[in-house]
């Protein structure tokens, strides 16, 4: 018999389909997390939590910040100086965390639940970004950034309001952590967990209610809107942690695509309501993982050869630059590891989520334009 955290497991993964898809045309896409997400500030931010007593250093992520306006110019830079052979640039999928903690309000008493700021509201306390909502949306009007949907917070609001109620070392971080303006540093504390999930309950309770996550999808898609216009069309939860509830409640709130993390079913399908379900296949962290150019392409090969589209999982840490330059050797891998590709397989396609739901449900897509045919089989 099944136990009862197998079947928990199971119920995590998508719905199952009658099988994967196949393309006929060598397709990449690009899909990155985190975006809009803030760490430690800046340089100041970071002394005052190590005078604070917490030590940093060890890992990339205690130098995860914020990208900036500039930083977002360069990658957009980048981006543009390669076409596919349909002379289109790469469009880069960007999963944007929607509001971050009002450290001022968060830190006084009497409030029922954690307190954000939405992002189309800007940055709370000291925090400095000029020109960086702008900067999202001129990358999204040239073509080069596409924007999709992570969540209001990464962490589990309920599980940290909990922590909050009680006396101890956990509390005792988080407002160390706060009044540096520093809402986390998830490996000193990863019982934060993710949005729609809880690692401190039993199993079967830890990811939040169907209403609950509704809640949540509902609040982020609107704040979405506002931010740029347009709602989400594709959506990936934070840690990767989804399960049916949380897919229900992104269909109802017109989500089409829903991104899952490495590992596991690699083939994209079209599950019972008509969702698509990507895998990401090749992962470029490079800020956190050594990196092999060779092996980079070798993977993009081995999706091609079966037919599999190339979904590289790069996180937004790998560009950012305020507290240590991720971005310039990022930049620098990504422009090489794109023009070797171009080299190895003209016949290429860059393209974004909404434009792989259109090849698997139509069988073709519009890039500037024109109508590009690939053929898809089941």
């Amino acid at each position: 018999m099944m136990s009862r955290l197998s079947q928990i497991l199971d119920r995590m993964m998508p719905p199952s389909a009658k099988g994967g898809l196949r393309f006929d045309r060598p397709l990449l896409l690009l899909q990155s997390d985190d975006w809009g997400r803030m760490g430690v500030r800046d340089r100041e931010g970071f002394d005052e939590l190590r005078a604070a007593g917490i030590d940093l250093g060890e890992s990339p992520y205690d130098f995860y910040s914020l990208e900036t306006a500039e930083d977002l110019a360069a990658l957009s830079d980048a981006l543009k100086k390669h076409r596919d052979s349909a002379g289109r640039n790469p469009s880069m999928v960007m999963n944007f965390i929607m509001a971050n903690v009002d450290f001022n309000r968060a830190l006084s008493a009497g409030e029922d639940e954690i307190p954000l700021v939405p992002l189309n509201h800007g940055l709370p306390g000291k925090w400095r970004r000029p020109g960086l909502l702008e900067a999202y949306r001129q990358g999204i009007e040239d073509g080069v950034f596409f924007p999709a949907l992570h969540g209001v917070t990464h962490f589990c609001a309920k599980g940290v309001t909990r922590e909050l109620d009680t006396c101890g070392e956990r509390r005792d971080l988080l407002r160390k952590m706060w009044a540096a303006e520093t809402p986390y540093i998830y490996r000193r504390m990863t019982w934060i967990g993710y949005e729609y999930w809880d690692p401190e309950l039993e199993p079967e309770r830890r990811f939040l209610s169907r209403d609950e996550q509704r809640s949540a999808i509902d609040r982020a898609a609107e704040i979405f809107r506002r931010c740029f216009q347009a709602a989400p069309f594709s959506a990936c939860a934070p840690g990767y942690r989804a399960n049916h509830d949380t897919r229900a409640s992104w269909f109802e709130a017109g989500i089409r695509v829903s991104q899952n993390g490495p590992g596991g079913r690699k083939e994209p399908f079209l599950d019972e309501r008509g969702m698509l379900h990507t895998f990401r296949t090749v992962e470029m962290e490079p800020r956190t993982a050594p990196m092999d150019l060779r092996k980079l392409v070798d993977n993009v090969e081995a999706c091609f050869h079966r037919g599999l589209p190339a979904v590289v999982s790069i996180h937004s840490i790998n560009f950012h630059s305020t507290i240590r330059n991720f971005r310039g050797p990022t930049l620098s891998l990504l422009d090489e590891f794109l023009t070797v590709l171009k080299k190895r397989w003209p016949e290429m396609l860059f393209v974004n989520d909404a434009d792989l739901f259109r090849i698997a449900t139509e069988g073709s897509y519009f890039a500037d334009g024109a109508k590009i045919e690939v053929g898809v089989a089941a």
